[in-house]
């Protein structure tokens, strides 16, 4: 990468810092200014991100639950179809 500093371990980012420093990735190799090399480095990390980002959406589609009132009146938890 161009950038100086070292880059935050993947694994440690939230969905939402995944998510911008990949879109900042994509913005930086879009306007094609980077050699080959720090190009390269960019696309390796922003394909990581995005691993790490769908890893972080379908975490949370597991956690998300449909609250249901069943017929005898109490309230059921369902998993969410998100399909």
């Amino acid at each position: 990468m161009v950038s100086s500093e070292k880059p935050v371990k993947i694994a440690s980012l939230s969905f939402e810092g995944a998510l911008a420093e990949l879109e900042d990735i994509v913005r930086k190799l879009e306007q094609g200014k980077s050699d080959l090399e720090d190009a390269i480095s960019a696309y390796e990390r922003g394909a990581a991100l995005k691993e790490h980002c769908e890893k972080k959406l379908k975490e949370a589609k597991t956690r998300v639950d449909k609250i249901k009132l069943g017929s005898n009146g109490p309230i059921e938890l369902e998993p969410m179809d998100l399909e």
